[in-house]
């Protein structure tokens, strides 16, 4: 099992692929958490974002860990007190970066990238959504 799903509030499906050689632990961690669903908004300083500062408590160690996130990834913040993006689950629709350093562990399946950004602007314009997650 190396992908999983989000669905939106209105029923649009995005599929991601994990980076199991690059990060993982936090892809299986990831994958044990597994449904789940969340309030997600968008980023106000780090780009074309869409994310949640109430993802998940992962006790998982710093792996594929940058502040530049490309185009159509996702990214999960460890826990560690003195990360800002601690517990925050992040998903880049277009340019950005981080405020800190967050474990890499996906990316968008490149056919549902239009959709990811048309996702990610209408985030921009109304506000939050509901996403929930799912093994694809």
């Amino acid at each position: 099992m190396n992908s999983f799903k989000t669905i939106t509030a209105k029923g649009e499906t995005v599929r991601f692929n994990l980076y199991i050689g690059e990060a993982p632990e936090t892809s299986q961690a990831f994958l044990n958490s597994l449904p789940f669903s969340r309030d997600f908004f968008h980023a106000k300083v780090s780009g074309e974002e869409i994310w949640t500062p109430d993802g998940l408590e992962l006790s998982i160690a710093q792996e594929n860990s940058t502040v530049f996130i490309d185009e159509g990834e996702i990214v999960l913040g460890p826990l560690h007190k003195r990360n800002k993006v601690s517990k925050c689950i992040g998903i880049m629709y277009g340019e950005g970066k981080l405020l800190d350093c967050g474990n890499i562990f996906g990316k968008v399946f490149k056919e549902d990238l239009p959709l990811l950004k048309e996702i990610g602007k209408r985030f921009w314009l109304s506000g939050k959504e509901r996403l929930t997650f799912e093994v694809l």
